[in-house]
């Protein structure tokens, strides 16, 4: 395939991704939707209508599928001297993905250990910082939704968003602070008696899992937050009456009618994670190993940017099936973990 097909062929993807995500809307909606129901140009407006399509479809154009479409078209190319771009050498080849692999773009006959087990390590943490989240995020989700009054839901949402006015560095370095070897957990346990060395916290990544976590809490107690909230409450008053047990209620009430929210909250916060890279190089430990600061580092270490092309599109591919396979776990569709 040659430069000039590839070049022709950027320009008519995005065309076929929106017309492909149109279609599946118009689907979705005739399959959904309602006798009667008004369209979005009747809802809205023309004026409006036009405004919303004309700024999405741009911002979504140049913002995201132009800039994915050279990423993607880059991982192909060898990395070569400006000079060369464009010409005979510059050919579409799978050595960056191939180096990917074996850590070589001509030989096979090993493995690249290094970048396969910090990708590997980095999904199988984010899948855990994902079921972490939830398992912390859910009650409080919950009681905010069904529990709490007024007054009291706007403490708490105080509360939960406060703390993030402050930068996400500023808060990484802060828990590096608080983890470090003498730092305020470690003095505080050996105060109290219960350890009597320090722990290295952040050697052992607890820092980082840490730090991961309690950066994107918001991203899944809202989500939760907006499901649950819409519950009938009569719902759960009469799986109590009926004698149910807590567990039984939001195992066969609550969970089932929140699941858009549940996926949603789950997709953000894995995408989030796997791609994060200030915690990761902040909170990190010597032997740490995540995906993305390796990225970088074929980026602007390295300067291969053919490469580090190919490790995020394979990221990204990643990221892509992990939402198409909680889409079939929880058996929602993609517009409803949208509303």
């Amino acid at each position: 395939m040659s430069s000039t097909v590839g070049r022709i062929a950027i320009v008519l993807l995005p065309l076929l991704v929106i017309a492909v995500f149109w279609a599946m809307s118009a689907m979705e909606r005739r399959v959904a939707g309602h006798p009667g129901e008004r369209g979005f140009l009747q809802r809205n407006g023309a004026a409006i209508s036009l405004y919303l399509i004309l700024a999405v479809g741009i911002w979504t154009l140049l913002l995201i599928v132009l800039p994915q479409l050279y990423m993607v078209d880059f991982s192909f190319h060898p990395k070569l001297p400006p000079a060369q771009r464009g010409g005979e050498r510059d050919v579409y080849t799978l050595e960056n993905y191939r180096y990917f692999i074996y850590g070589s773009t001509v030989r096979t006959d090993q493995l690249n250990t290094v970048h396969l087990k910090a990708f590997f390590l980095t999904i199988g943490a984010s899948i855990f910082i994902t079921a972490l989240n939830f398992a912390i995020c859910y009650p409080i989700a919950y009681y905010m939704a069904q529990v709490a009054g007024p007054a009291r839901l706007r403490v708490l949402l105080l509360l939960l968003i406060v703390p993030y006015w402050i930068n996400e560095i500023l808060r990484a370095f802060a828990l590096r602070v608080i983890f470090g070897v003498n730092g305020l957990l470690n003095t505080g346990l050996m105060a109290i008696g219960v350890i009597s060395d320090p722990i290295d916290f952040i050697g052992q990544d607890i820092a980082l899992y840490t730090g991961l976590s309690y950066a994107y809490l918001l991203i899944m107690v809202f989500p939760l937050y907006n499901a649950i909230e819409s519950l009938d409450k009569n719902q759960i008053e009469a799986a109590r009456d009926l004698g149910a047990p807590w567990w039984h209620i939001h195992l066969n009430v609550v969970m089932p009618f929140a699941k858009p929210g549940i996926a949603a909250g789950c997709t953000l916060v894995f995408m989030l994670t796997a791609g994060a890279l200030a915690a990761p190089l902040i909170l990190g430990g010597p032997k740490s190993l995540w995906f993305t600061p390796i990225v970088y580092d074929r980026f602007y270490q390295a300067f291969n940017w053919n490469q580090g092309s190919a490790y995020a599109f394979i990221l990204l591919l990643t990221c892509i099936a992990f939402v198409l396979v909680v889409l079939k776990a929880f058996k929602v569709s993609l517009g409803e973990i949208t509303r």
